[in-house]
């Protein structure tokens, strides 16, 4: 017989700005969580992984759990940038837990969504994800990275809008109240910017996005440029995934709603609230491994 109320469950969600973790029991009680740095593997893995440990421990410790319980748990983590099958088990190797399944963010957002249940997920935050369940089969697109992809993510607005901020500088394009508001974080210095594009990771170009879409609500005309451009891809997204209008559809991440807006409205008409996020996803995950697991073993 399974000990429900003792096996330890950890869902992990990772990504450009920060990881959050839950630990839970096999009856699906979470009973702590935290949050920690950044965790994405793409940007950098060893700096990912110690961030996850530690988060992880943070958690264990705030819930009263002992620390050397963790080696025992049934671990699901859903990471951004994670591209292949040697990512995954690059990631799961390195952590100390029992039985420990990675995958990309993609399916463990989808999955705390929806759970389980067919829809489409537009979760923009500091990266962009495209992913929907239809007739039960899954599918996803996108999620290349921010040096190649993440279009309409905050990141990639952030560093639009910056990219502007230098042509407004040279003369190229006009000065809108965005760009010089931009312009004066970095004491009107196109030096500074540089400087600054030489380190920045995703997080570092996102924390410019709320700034972005509230000009863009404001009527700024560049802001409202580039989060539309932002939109039309994601609209691009929607018709790769076979979306449907009325289909159920979900935005969310700290950008993705703001572009509710800027989409049509007859791909807004099924616009739910997401069940869950990918935290609960990850979890969820977590959850049905270590029930499978039992269930072998029973």
């Amino acid at each position: 017989m399974s000990d429900s109320a003792n096996t330890l469950i950890i869902g992990v969600d990772g990504g450009g700005t920060g990881c959050r973790v839950a630990i839970g029991t096999l009856d699906g009680k979470v009973v702590a969580r935290a949050e920690g740095g950044r965790a994405n593997i793409a940007s950098d893995p060893e700096l990912a992984i110690g961030n996850i440990i530690k988060t992880v421990e943070a958690a264990a410790i705030d819930g009263a759990i002992a620390v050397d319980r963790l080696s025992t748990a049934t671990a699901h983590l859903g990471l951004a940038g994670v591209m292949t099958t040697q990512d995954a088990q690059m990631v799961a190797s390195a952590l100390p837990y029992r039985d420990t399944f990675v995958t990309d963010d993609r399916s463990t957002a989808l999955n705390g969504a929806f759970g389980g249940q067919d829809g489409v997920l537009l979760s923009v935050g500091t990266g962009t994800i495209a992913a929907g369940r239809k007739d039960g089969v899954y599918r996803s697109l996108g999620g290349w990275g921010f040096y190649v992809g993440d279009q309409a993510s905050g990141s990639w607005l952030g560093k639009k809008c910056l990219r502007q901020v230098l042509l407004c500088h040279d003369g190229i394009a006009q000065h809108s109240e965005l760009t010089r508001a931009l312009f004066a974080k970095f004491g009107d210095d196109p030096n500074e910017i540089v400087a600054f594009s030489m380190s920045a990771k995703p997080g570092d170009y996102g924390a410019f996005a709320p700034e972005v879409v509230s000009w863009a609500k404001a009527g700024d005309p560049i802001g409202k440029k580039i989060v539309q451009k932002g939109a039309t891809h994601l609209l691009r997204c929607l018709k790769v995934l076979q979306f449907n209008a009325g289909d159920p559809l979900c935005l969310t991440g700290g950008v993705g709603p703001h572009y509710a807006s800027y989409l049509p409205d007859d791909v807004t008409a099924g616009l739910v609230k997401p069940l869950g996020n990918a935290l609960d996803g990850a979890f969820a995950f977590a959850k049905a491994r270590a029930e499978t697991c039992q269930e072998g073993v029973s």
